[in-house]
């Protein structure tokens, strides 16, 4: 028997609420830039500017935040999540079902729902978008994507309206990932190109927004959907979005981003960072900020090779770290350093406080006794191996280098030498795809504990190189079974006690999406991850 939300996705029975939380239960709150400037106007191209480059134009191969405050404009999902509570809505979607076991959902699309090509949107629309995700693109191009996938059997079109998504086994977390971008749906002109065709700006989606311009690396331009009738129940209006335009421009530089705002070149900028607030607000302007729900940002270690395949030296790297200086020294109160391998504001977050105290002398009591001993530059060494290891990491935050740079000092004075490798991200997703690296620097957004599977899972073998850890896997494979948030947590918990326990993760700050917007750019919101929606962004003044 199959219990089935109605169509304002008001939650009937316990099982499917619990599906339904279980996305976004404890998610932080955003900011948004609501002001008293009067009723919404239509018009206007918003003038954003990027901290760096947008990736890839598809979305369901998007991962970087910067990549998705582009993608996210151009598809609508299944299902969107309200910030802050994390209840489901409809949004291509106006009802769905699911199965007891969490392995079949049936999903009951809107009629008359049309990708900006003119072709409508239906049943085989979503079997083509999954199958295609699944088939042509793969994990090594659409990661996040493939494992929300994980177990796919494929899908069923019931009739033109209605799809019936089958897994091989429980898949708990699927109804969330259905809210994602990576699961937005494209035309059937978009999911028949290859996976690097895809990347060329000329996707195809159902959003409110059209790409009408892609310059690989320096600019992407999209331009108001005319028509636009399906919008998300979240959503703050229904209807076309109010911008005429967004340009996007990629502008490295934090100063510049800032002075540009200040001078009226920019609306919006990425990764406004501490030293920048004060310039914005005297400017008239506002800081916006939201936690990224996920993996916080952290050192990942290949445990397959280099002195970071002892298990002891990850373990000494944990109280090593002193993250509330981190965020003191290098950021400001709008951030918070990790206490767990989740953001706090993550469901199913379980702290780890113990583990992860600051504890110089503990962190150097673990490396005396496994054998590492002081040599004469301070950095130990074991059997003639140095300890030192480098860090792969792309400045996909503003903030990375500095943070990174005070981690160096801080493992120094435990006798451990950290050295930088930074790469862009097309050439670091190449090299942790084939293992050249003795740990990686990233976060990842996601507002659902099953992050976990994602990322350090043993289908992550390109992530951590690891083998089988019996607890662990049981745990992370137990948690999709159950929609009962209680049991879930619990196994959530015990997962996350695991891969601090052997090292798998050094987590150092939590990602805040901090956002500068210039006063005449109103309603600029976070999403439920920390991520971008303008449909209801509006622009006075112009």
């Amino acid at each position: 028997m199959r219990v089935r939300t109605s169509v304002v996705a008001r939650v009937a029975t316990a099982s499917v609420a619990a599906l339904a939380v279980a996305g976004l239960a404890a998610c932080g709150s955003g900011s948004s830039s609501s002001d008293d400037a009067g009723p919404p106007v239509s018009g206007g191209t918003l003038r954003y500017g990027l901290s760096d480059a947008p990736t890839c134009s598809d979305p369901a191969q998007s991962g970087t935040n910067q990549t998705i405050y582009v993608t996210r404009q151009i598809v609508d999902s299944l299902t969107d999540q309200v910030p802050g509570s994390g209840e489901l809505k409809p949004w291509l979607a106006q009802s769905w079902d699911v199965s007891p076991d969490a392995k079949v959902f049936t999903f009951h699309l809107k009629p008359n729902v049309t990708f900006s090509d003119g072709t409508k949107l239906t049943a085989d629309s979503v079997k083509k978008n999954f199958d295609a995700i699944v088939n042509t693109l793969g994990g090594a191009k659409a990661p996040l994507a493939a494992t929300y996938l994980s177990g796919y059997t494929g899908t069923t079109v019931v009739d033109p309206l209605t799809a019936r998504i089958a897994f091989s086994a429980p898949n708990a977390q699927f109804l969330q990932s259905t809210s994602t971008p990576q699961l937005g749906l494209q035309s059937d002109a978009t999911t028949a190109q290859s996976a690097e065709a895809r990347c060329q700006g000329t996707n195809v989606g159902s959003g409110p927004f059209v790409y009408s311009g892609w310059q690989q690396g320096r600019s992407a331009a999209l331009r108001k959907r005319t028509g636009y009738a399906w919008g998300s129940a979240a959503f703050k209006h229904q209807g076309e979005a109010y911008l005429d335009a967004i340009d996007f421009t990629v502008v490295p530089e934090s100063g510049v981003r800032t002075g540009s705002l200040g001078s009226g070149q920019l609306d919006v900028i990425s990764d406004a960072l501490p030293n920048d607030k004060q310039q914005i607000t005297a400017a008239g302007g506002s800081v916006l900020t939201a936690v990224n729900p996920g993996v916080p940002f952290g050192l990942q270690p290949n445990v397959s090779r280099g002195v970071l395949a002892d298990e002891q030296v990850r373990r000494a790297l944990l109280p090593a770290i002193n993250r509330q200086e981190l965020v003191d020294t290098v950021l400001d109160k709008d951030f918070h350093p990790a206490t767990g391998v989740l953001a706090a504001n993550t469901p199913g977050f379980h702290a780890e406080t113990s583990a992860l105290a600051f504890d110089a002398g503990k962190a150097k009591q673990i490396l005396d006794a496994a054998g590492w001993a002081a040599g004469p530059d301070g950095i130990r060494a074991k059997n003639g191996q140095r300890l030192s290891f480098s860090v792969l990491y792309s400045p996909v935050f503003a903030g990375n280098q500095a943070i990174l740079e005070l981690l160096q000092q801080q493992l120094k004075n435990v006798g451990v030498e950290m050295k930088l490798d930074v790469v862009p991200a097309a050439e670091a997703t190449v090299r942790q795809n084939s293992g050249d690296y003795d740990a990686i620097y990233y976060n990842v957004t996601r507002a659902d504990g099953d992050i976990l599977r994602t990322q350090f899972g043993l289908s992550a073998r390109n992530l951590n190189r690891r083998g089988p850890i019996p607890a662990l896997d049981t745990a992370l494979a137990e948690q999709q079974t159950t929609t009962d948030i209680t049991a879930r947590n619990a196994d959530l918990a015990t997962a996350q006690t695991q891969i601090v326990d052997h090292g798998l993760f050094i987590p150092t700050i939590e990602l805040s999406q901090a956002i500068g917007a210039a006063g005449n750019a109103h309603q600029v919101a976070f999403d439920a991850s920390a991520r971008l929606q303008f449909h209801d962004t509006w622009l006075s003044g112009r």
